[in-house]
């Protein structure tokens, strides 16, 4: 029974760190959010359309970014070239 509670107390100080790391990232406030639906919604996204849902979303978020002059983070990048086997 001892080392079933040493073990519980080891494995509790190993976790506490690493949740204390999983959530020091910065989050994303309720206004940042908003607005970032509405850039979607003037970009053509509907969020009621979910028949459509993987394909809508990534499209407006490919023209907000293009607005904005940012990668949209899906696809590959076609800028550039491959010098392979040379």
């Amino acid at each position: 029974m001892k080392s079933l509670i040493e073990a519980a107390v080891i494995a509790a100080l190993i976790a506490a760190p690493l949740a204390a790391f999983a959530q020091s990232s910065q989050s994303l406030t309720r206004v940042e959010v908003r607005a970032q639906l509405v850039d979607l919604e003037k970009a053509g996204y509907n969020p009621h359309d979910w028949v459509d849902y993987p394909e809508n979303i990534q499209a407006a978020e490919a023209r907000v970014a293009a607005e904005k002059g940012e990668a949209s983070g899906y696809g590959v990048s076609s800028n550039g070239s491959s010098q392979a086997g040379h």
